[in-house]
């Protein structure tokens, strides 16, 4: 009865020792959603409502909060990640030069789309993650994983080409953003190895080798300049929500990372297209600046429920009970 009962409650570990995990990715993935979803709110505000005119600078916050933050947190020993040295930049690299390339493009591009229209084209980030997964990473992903990411796309295609705000300049800052962010996230995969940079110094590292080439761009173009020369920095509102979209800034790449940690880049795309669903019918009825249209309707619906059905197809797959190697089970434990 013993050796059963031991057994038994070897049997058993394997799947207590999965749940934690399961746990993690589910949270994980909620956490980014959110930070997501109120991230372009409040850009949306800061970018259109506002008309703050140096997304770049906005960039510099959110990095600076980052840094600030994950050295304190360091220093009080909350978290800990390795201190620099010569093999850092080696290690990390091309993910600082993504890093800005993807802050950028997408403060960008949100100033410049609806936001029905920025979340519809945002969409194309996934296919892209889907093909670098597959050949950076190595990864496989079945037919009726693809069939839904097919479906995002023609829901993309038919939005976008309905759209009766139709913004050149927004559309190719959004495009860029789609690549910076596919590649970014994979990268990022490949690099949270806990042995060497883990979550945090992937983060911190990001930060710390981009704010001051990115300082240098704002101050070259110009950017640094209409921020000191902005004409809200007395109004009280304006200051908290920068401050906050400084902080959620950090909290953004923090849960981005945290996704793809215990998910797959792909997940974490896909996790961003979900959220997508509020922030393009809130979009709808309190952004104003969006021009209903019966085609454009149509291809959102699509788009969101290619991604409604991706989430169901990856929540399902981690759900299922993984096989036993009959193999690798000892005879004694055999019935």
């Amino acid at each position: 009865m013993t050796r059963q009962a031991d057994g038994a409650n070897a049997g058993a570990d394997p799947a207590a020792a999965r749940l934690p995990s399961r746990v993690a990715q589910l949270l994980s993935a909620l956490f980014y959603g959110t930070c997501s979803f109120l991230m372009v709110l409040v850009n949306k505000a800061l970018l259109t409502t506002y008309g703050f005119p140096s997304p770049i600078v906005l960039g510099i916050g959110q990095m600076a909060a980052t840094i600030m933050i994950l050295y304190v947190s360091k220093l009080n020993k909350i978290i800990h990640f390795p201190d620099f040295d010569k093999n850092i930049p080696v290690k990390l690299f091309p993910l600082p030069l993504l890093y800005v390339g993807n802050h950028i493009s997408g403060l960008s591009s949100t100033g410049k789309l609806s936001l029905p229209m920025f979340t519809v084209l945002r969409k194309f980030t996934i296919p892209l993650t889907l093909l670098l997964e597959t050949v950076i990473l190595g990864r496989q992903y079945s037919l009726s994983i693809i069939v839904s990411v097919f479906a995002i796309i023609v829901g993309a295609f038919i939005a976008a080409g309905s759209d009766l705000a139709f913004n050149l300049e927004g559309y190719i800052f959004v495009f860029l953003n789609d690549i910076f962010t596919a590649a970014n996230g994979v990268y990022t995969k490949q690099k949270m190895d806990p042995k060497e940079l883990g979550k945090y110094g992937v983060l911190f590292y990001n930060a710390s080798f981009m704010i001051i080439p990115t300082l240098i761009l704002s101050v070259s173009t110009g950017d640094l300049q209409q921020a000191t020369e902005f004409n809200q920095w007395k109004n009280v509102l304006f200051i908290i929500q920068f401050l906050l979209s400084c902080f959620l800034g950090f909290l953004l790449m923090f849960s981005t990372v945290l996704c793809s940690f215990y998910n797959s880049a792909l997940t974490t795309a896909v996790v961003g297209a979900i959220k997508n669903v509020s922030v393009a019918y809130i979009g709808m009825l309190v952004g104003g600046d969006y021009i209903f249209s019966v085609l454009n309707f149509v291809g959102l619906n699509i788009c969101m429920a290619g991604g409604l059905r991706y989430s169901f197809l990856t929540l399902s797959s981690q759900l299922k009970p993984k096989p036993v190697d009959e193999e690798s089970v000892p005879p004694d434990l055999k019935s």
